[in-house]
């Protein structure tokens, strides 16, 4: 039974059917993700289709066209119709742009859109 454990997790985690993009500072997205947390951004909104629902889903917004980070920025320092102004520093508003790009960067946000496959990972056609 071990030997069958170890051998299905060997072929499971040297599976490299994935990309992986690093056009931004980890630190930083790290540390923004803290700033996603300390204001309770995912209760209005979500990340790959998890969160509250006033507000959009955010995982590749940095990527939809006239959406990019100065559009965030001003939406994060003057609010909308139904977000309050929130008062980041700016290393706080730095730091969470570059969460949300890390999120941008992993891929896309609807998990309903992915084949779940035996193994536990999903996939997408034409992936």
């Amino acid at each position: 039974m071990a030997i069958s454990f170890f051998s299905y997790s060997l072929v499971l985690y040297s599976n490299k059917n994935y990309t992986y993009q690093s056009n931004y500072d980890h630190t930083k997205a790290i540390d923004g993700q803290l700033v996603w947390q300390k204001y309770n951004c995912q209760s209005c909104h979500q990340l790959y289709g998890l969160g509250g629902y006033l507000g959009p889903d955010l995982t590749n917004i940095i990527s939809v066209k006239g959406k990019d980070k100065q559009y965030i920025l001003a939406i994060i320092q003057s609010g909308s119709k139904q977000m309050p102004v929130f008062h980041l520093n700016e290393q706080e508003k730095e730091n969470l742009i570059t969460f949300l790009i890390s999120t941008d960067a992993s891929g896309t946000a609807d998990p309903r859109t992915y084949i779940k496959q035996s193994n536990g990972m999903i996939y997408k056609h034409g992936n």
